[in-house]
């Protein structure tokens, strides 16, 4: 179990904490110094508060007088606020084929617009099929030509790249 991942409920309180000697800091935020655990117990016992264990990993570990209630209900508000601020950038797959129209390239390049200021990533895929595989060289330039209508508002992050039966490219926006 690694404590880097140690969920909320995992925090070793009061009796729990078992090491030789911890290093407190007390319930107004001032350091107390290096005790036992038995004497911070006393002493979170007198403030009629809870003694947490917050960095299990540091030498000595660090442990806090606290209300672990309050402190649990803290812990988990923030999580929560950090979860809403967190945005997933998502790959969007734009397929065309070698014998593709200006106009139908045009309304791809169009809807890759749309996902590029939504500030997904585009991935481009080029498919041949059947004797469209003997001129997979001469229509690379449709991939060219699709970055190129784009090049205003990103960049190429993967350039292209022949794999199998597909020739792929990704764009990402400009920053």
């Amino acid at each position: 179990m690694l404590w880097e991942d140690t969920a909320i409920s995992d925090l070793f309180i009061n009796e729990q904490i078992r090491d030789r000697e911890i290093r407190l800091i007390g319930a107004d935020g001032e350091q107390l110094g290096v005790m036992s655990p038995r004497e911070a117990l006393k002493l979170a016992e007198e403030a009629e508060l809870d003694l947490v264990k917050i960095a299990p990993t540091a030498k000595p570990p660090v442990c806090k007088i606290v209300d672990y209630g309050k402190y649990k209900y803290e812990q988990t508000r923030r999580s929560k606020e950090a979860k809403k601020k967190q945005r997933v950038i998502e790959v969007k797959e734009i397929r065309l084929s070698p014998n593709i129209d200006t106009n139908d390239l045009n309304t791809k390049a169009n809807a890759a617009r749309k996902f590029l200021e939504r500030g997904d990533r585009v991935k481009i895929t080029l498919r041949f099929r059947g004797r469209e595989m003997a001129h997979m060289n001469a229509s690379k330039h449709i991939l060219d030509d699709f970055a190129e209508q784009l090049n205003d508002i990103s960049v190429i992050e993967k350039p292209a790249k022949a794999e199998g039966r597909t020739i792929t490219m990704q764009l990402a926006g400009k920053k």
